[in-house]
């Protein structure tokens, strides 16, 4: 299978001792829809930064679409595509305009551009209003808007920086909905981040967890939760008990018991059935109960598994995450300047 991203011993150190992304190693197959999920500042943006020839690594290698990135970065960026969380849509242009520059500096040839942004405007939902101020726009218009200036120049692999972020429900449908025809209709190969589990869940072939700037697991959302070993209950009790994870332990048909942040996680077949036990053995310890909850494998406990912390329990953007979207975003306006 042909080899779309291949990135080995990735490591990015900032100030001399900050490490960002230590070591990271992973292979993207052609056509494939790669989700990178992560805490905020575990490195995400960052690889996708060094992946993108925006941001030069410490030490490893990494080969996009058949080029070495550090060693061609001019090349790189002239055949990926990007949509960042950032708009980058010049405001005061219209969104035909924002397509025809997007042409000019990606090289389109002359003789196809028209075709390819009345093809785009057609295809985003944007062609009534083609000829209006970008500004105008609506958030989620806007992002259908920079989809199409990210692939004006059709290319093989497209980089999508949590490129939903802040849109509604039906805007975040809308833009998987346009990125999916795209993968079906011309093999396109995407590298994503996100924010929003069930769109990694819907759209990935494979994922891959950072966490601290290393990959804490692989696999396809199915192997990945397959590796939680069952159902997960959390009881959450309204006093601590030492001995209570020990007492839970031996109850049959519970494979794993841990302790955070209060609460008692416990992994097992068939969690229906464990509920009535698990009770029943906290009330025989006398320790009364706040809550019990019952989860089926789903990539919120994945997560929760491979980094001990839920997946948006910090919404806000790291100090390292800001600098690096804030050179991609500037990196854009300078090439469009030119």
């Amino acid at each position: 299978m042909t080899e779309a991203i291949h990135a080995e011993g990735l490591s990015k150190t900032y100030n001399g001792k900050v490490k960002a992304v230590e070591n990271v190693a992973f292979t993207v197959n052609a056509g494939e829809a790669y989700g990178f999920l992560g805490p905020n500042g575990a490195g995400k943006t960052t690889t996708v930064a060094m992946l993108t020839a925006g941001l030069a690594p410490t030490a490893g290698s990494a080969v996009v679409d058949g080029i070495d990135v550090f060693a061609n970065p001019n090349e790189i960026k002239r055949r990926i595509g990007i949509v960042f969380q950032e708009s980058t849509a010049d405001s005061d242009l219209t969104g035909r305009e924002n397509l025809e520059l997007a042409a000019a500096l990606f090289s389109v040839p002359r003789k196809e551009v028209r075709g390819r942004i009345d093809s785009l405007l057609e295809r985003m939902q944007i062609g009534e209003a083609a000829d209006r101020l970008a500004k105008t726009y609506s958030g989620g218009m806007r992002r259908r808007l920079e989809l199409a200036v990210g692939i004006i120049h059709a290319p093989r692999v497209l980089f999508l920086d949590e490129p939903t972020l802040g849109l509604d429900p039906q805007g975040r449908a809308g833009f998987w909905r346009y990125v999916e025809e795209l993968r079906k209709e011309h093999g396109m190969t995407v590298f994503l981040t996100t924010h929003y589990l069930e769109e990694a869940d819907g759209l990935c072939d494979r994922i891959a967890i950072i966490d601290h700037g290393h990959i804490v697991a692989t696999g396809t959302p199915s192997e990945l939760k397959d590796r939680l070993g069952g159902d997960v209950v959390t009881i959450k009790p309204t006093r601590t008990e030492p001995t209570l994870a020990a007492l839970l332990q031996t109850i049959p048909g519970v494979t794993a018991v841990t302790l955070q942040d209060g609460a008692y996680r416990v992994k097992g077949t068939n969690g229906e059935q464990l509920v009535p036990a698990l009770v029943e053995t906290c009330t025989r310890a006398n320790v009364g109960l706040a809550s019990v909850s019952l989860k089926r494998p789903s990539l919120d406990e994945v997560f929760l598994e491979f980094t001990g912390r839920e997946f948006r329990e910090d919404d806000s953007v790291s100090a390292t995450d800001r600098a690096v979207r804030i050179g991609q975003v500037q990196q854009a306006f300078g090439r469009a300047r030119r």
